[in-house]
């Protein structure tokens, strides 16, 4: 059989991706001073993964969850010390969270018709190079769940991470390609740039083997992707309340808000960032916050000052995310107990502590006069993300009714926030929850395209 000039073009491609794997420096694998060799390296990369059978993107993607577990206190260490954000424990828990739960191959699926007129198959397959954009706040965690989801698919992925990050997001790069060539599989399989900018982003987003950009950040970020021209996929802000109606186990709604909207200093964008709670109950609740759930109770002096620091003009201090809430109290001269977790008040949904996304563990707390006034109040403080919610309640009907007005991506019922992404809930991880878009709950088959493969007439055996 002749060669074609396209055979030819991936020969090439494919010993040239090889040369890149003896030649890459230690600890260096991935990473590139120019966007555009990443971008080509990952291409030619693709071009070998694509051939890949699942059980080989399995075996690389099963030395990918082992090296996360055993790198994670280093790669959350790395990113508290960098960004100044979130604890190490917590970060700890969600690298492993990532490893253990993060859908791989076992995500893509194969629909099949068989009839009279023959078979029609809808089979998942990749996209090629994803671009993708990730946040300080979740640096590594995001880069690894994000790339074994797109290599399950058959894809590469080049990412611009955030400057605040890059460290960490580096190392987290360097180890995907790693578990790559120990599984026989290709390097950059993941690639980035020393010194992501806004330039080396909006080269990713225009260049024209980047079919698919995935976008986790601010509203900002998701809206220049959306602008782009390219299919995207965008995972932006939230601000999830917690509504507790009068029939909570109001005990267990109290430990379940604090420990979900700790975690991590409430850096997690499903994290409970605001509570609206039935007048009936709403004492009770502010009762077990202070008395059981090592909450401080702010005073209206103390909110001041509070609104002064971590929204200073007007806008969020990026000095004061992530930070625990004994640090912010510090920041206003506030000398509070070691124990102390959270900072809780009661206020009105428009207190600009409770409107807007801190992530920080400050909890405003809005008093409903019903339920029906605590869905309103809700619907109000999500400000249409249609990101995520939270209940508290034994009604199903007060259950179903905010669900439909929410219309969130996620709601969390009765649980912490974290049951969300399979830890003390069911279900699989993700920290690419593509709420503005409408994917949802990212996975591997959310990184590929649905081909129809039709044969006319044939193959129906029956």
């Amino acid at each position: 059989m002749p060669i074609s000039e396209s055979m030819v073009q991936d020969i090439v491609q494919e010993v040239m991706a090889k040369m890149q794997i003896a030649d890459a420096p230690a600890g260096k694998h991935g990473i590139f001073k120019d966007m555009n060799e990443a971008i080509e390296a990952a291409k030619a990369s693709q071009k070998i993964v694509r051939k890949m059978s699942l059980d080989q993107r399995e075996k690389i993607i099963t030395c990918i969850r082992r090296k996360t577990k055993e790198n994670a206190e280093i790669l959350a260490r790395m990113g508290v010390d960098e960004t100044g954000m979130g604890n190490v424990g917590d970060k700890i828990l969600k690298h492993h969270l990532v490893a253990d739960k993060t859908p791989g191959t076992e995500d893509l699926s194969t629909t099949a018709w068989s009839g009279d007129r023959g078979l029609t198959l809808i089979e998942m397959g990749p996209f090629g190079v994803i671009g993708a954009i990730t946040p300080c706040t979740n640096p590594s965690e995001t880069i690894l769940c994000n790339t074994i989801g797109m290599l399950a698919g058959g894809n590469t992925v080049v990412f611009n991470p955030h400057p605040a990050a890059i460290k960490t997001s580096i190392y987290a790069i360097n180890l995907l390609n790693e578990a790559s060539l120990e599984s026989g599989g290709p390097d950059n399989i993941a690639v980035t740039v020393e010194k992501p900018t806004l330039e080396t982003s909006n080269i990713m987003m225009k260049h024209k083997d980047i079919p698919l950009i995935a976008a986790t950040g601010g509203p900002g970020v998701v809206t220049a992707v959306l602008s782009s021209g390219k299919r995207g996929i965008g995972a932006g802000a939230g601000n999830p309340p917690a509504v507790v109606d009068e029939t909570a186990d109001v005990r267990k709604a109290a430990q379940d808000i604090v420990n979900g909207c700790t975690f991590d200093n409430n850096l997690p964008c499903i994290a409970e960032k605001e509570i609206v709670a039935v007048a009936s109950i709403t004492d009770e609740l502010m009762h077990y916050l202070v008395s059981e759930n090592d909450c401080y109770l702010a005073s209206k002096e103390e909110q001041d000052k509070l609104v002064e620091t971590v929204l200073a003009g007007g806008k969020l201090n990026r000095k004061c995310v992530g930070r625990d809430a004994r640090t912010l109290l510090s920041m206003i001269g506030v000398n509070a107990p070691a124990n102390i977790r959270c900072i809780v008040f009661e206020g009105p949904k428009e207190h600009p502590l409770i409107a807007t996304e801190l992530m920080m563990p400050i909890l405003g707390v809005v008093r409903a006069k019903d339920f029906d006034d605590a869905v309103e109040q809700a619907v109000w403080l999500e400000h249409g993300n249609r990101h995520s919610a939270h209940i508290h309640s034994k009604n199903i009907d007060n259950i179903t009714k905010y669900a439909k007005a929410i219309d969130t991506a996620i709601l969390v019922k009765n649980a912490p926030s974290y049951a969300a992404l399979g830890f003390g809930g069911e279900g699989y991880c993700t920290f690419t929850i593509a709420s503005r878009t409408g994917e949802g709950l990212t996975s591997a088959s959310t990184f590929t395209k649905r081909r129809r493969c039709v044969m006319a007439d044939s193959l129906c055996i029956r």
